[in-house]
């Protein structure tokens, strides 16, 4: 394993983290806010710490597959406990609520320990939306766009961070790719935060809402989330947005060269929008004949938190928890499902659901017809036994540790539901659960050891649990 090359790589990556924490020192300076000597504290040990490691020589500049998994798994806890240390010192909570806080930020988990986010410090709460857009499109991925050239094999980084068992490169470079991404994440997140003050959101309340959903994080500046805003025509801004985050990103770069055509023969997004429409459609038409309500109004509310949930954004404009059984059943599956691979989203993904179905049908015809030889395609182009398998067995590991996960926060004393959604909403990185964890509730109750552990789960859904575990494999971490 290049030991040194991986020290360095999280060195830089201390850096970059260090210098996303300027704005919100900034803000806190300029503001007179109570947090300036957090933000000082934390940024001087983060960017002390990553300078020294930046230094560290690396005679050898290849990063192999592990060295890839390794290092995206190193980067992303030291992360979390770096970007802790502004909560931290400002006294806004225990260093364990401060580590939940952040993990649940850079994952774009969105589930929050602050009962009050809206009393909270300026700096803090720019400094919440922001771990989220970092996290977002990947940390590393960013590194990359800024400095294409820190390694050999960088490819593996973006391989073992990119969420989707299939991962596109759309220019033969690696650091040309990351800046293609970054380019649309940025014009997207921009284009959001101008819409939603045109439709009235006052400035700060726009751009953080907009760096947590194009993110698909969901945390908000408001104690009542989007619902505070009260806006129709906000909550349809933010459909849409949440939708263009959670569709392929591959997809996002056609459109914007205007090659619509091939966007639109994607297998995946289509039926990404069946689920999207059906999901929706099912849910409206339960509020209008189990509650009364109003056509647009259930139209609304079941596209918004349909989209907010598959897309694992979080947000809400209600509280879905006093909903109907039925519609409360399709938005736990949604939260299953996820968005799309390559996108910010989380969950299991369309495409690997789209591969198990095409898997199971070709097994099935195989009891039928045993000599026939089928190959599994997606978009037609011929999908590898090795990638069928990966996705197998991702799919065991993610029912597997979600219930453990359940297991372990019903020792908290909390129901079924409550532990079952909680474990859910943390490896899909969606935010609200149901019961105790619901959208008007918080995470805060929990027991330091269930703060710990969904901690754990948060990161192992983002990175799609291999790199992490990974590293509890004793032969990673020999040198041959």
């Amino acid at each position: 394993m290049n030991q040194n090359l991986i020290l360095r790589i999280v060195g830089v990556i201390l850096c970059i983290e260090a210098l996303c924490m300027i704005p919100s020192l900034l803000l806190s300076v300029f503001g007179g806010g109570p947090d300036q000597r957090a933000f000082l504290y934390a940024l001087l040990i983060c960017g002390g710490v990553g300078v020294l490691l930046s230094l560290i020589r690396a005679d050898n500049t290849r990063l192999q597959t592990r060295d890839g998994f390794v290092c995206v798994a190193l980067c992303w806890i030291v992360l979390s406990v770096f970007g802790a240390l502004p909560y931290f010192f400002s006294g806004s909570c225990s260093f364990v609520d401060a580590i939940f806080e952040t993990v649940s930020g850079l994952t774009t988990t969105g589930a929050s320990i602050f009962a009050s986010p809206a009393s909270l410090p300026r700096g803090i709460q720019l400094w919440r939306a922001l771990t989220q857009w970092m996290g977002g499109m990947g940390i590393l991925v960013l590194m990359l766009a800024l400095l294409p050239k820190l390694s050999e094999g960088s490819v593996n980084l973006m391989k073992a961070e990119s969420p989707g068992p299939i991962s596109t490169k759309l220019r033969p470079r690696t650091g040309e790719t990351a800046r293609i991404l970054y380019r649309i994440y940025i014009a997207l997140t921009v284009s959001e935060a101008l819409l939603l003050r045109i439709a009235g959101l006052p400035l700060f309340d726009a751009i953080t809402t907009a760096l947590t959903t194009i993110s698909t994080g969901g945390f908000s500046i408001r104690d009542a989330s989007i619902a505070y805003y009260q806006s129709h025509l906000i909550n349809w801004i933010l459909i849409f947005f949440m939708f263009a985050a959670s569709v392929n990103f591959t997809l996002l770069y056609l459109c914007a060269t205007r090659r619509f055509h091939e966007a639109l023969k994607s297998e995946e997004l289509r039926v990404y929008s069946l689920v999207v429409v059906g999901s929706s459609a099912m849910i409206a038409a339960d509020l209008i004949l189990r509650t009364g309500r109003d056509i647009g109004s259930a139209i609304e509310n079941a596209a918004f938190q349909v989209t907010t949930l598959i897309s694992t954004t979080g947000y809400c404009t209600e509280d879905f928890d006093l909903w109907p059984q039925f519609c409360r059943c399709i938005l736990v599956l949604v939260m299953f499902f996820g968005g799309c691979a390559g996108s910010t989203a989380g969950g299991v993904k369309v495409s690997r659901f789209v591969l198990l179905c095409k898997s199971l049908r070709r097994d099935l015809r195989r009891v039928m017809h045993s000599r026939e030889v089928r190959p599994i395609t997606l978009d037609g182009h011929r999908v590898t036994e090795e990638t069928v398998s990966s996705v197998s067995v991702f799919f065991f590991a993610y029912i597997a540790i979600l219930l453990l996960g359940t297991l372990v926060l019903t020792l908290d004393d909390i129901d079924f539901t409550a532990a079952f959604t909680a474990s859910l909403t943390a490896i899909s990185n969606v935010g609200p659960g149901l019961g105790a964890v619901g959208p008007t509730c918080n995470f805060g109750f929990l027991s330091g050891i269930s703060k710990l552990t969904m901690s754990a789960i948060m990161l192992l859904g983002r990175l799609e649990i291999m790199p992490l575990l990974v590293l509890l494999m004793p032969s990673v971490w020999r040198r041959k």
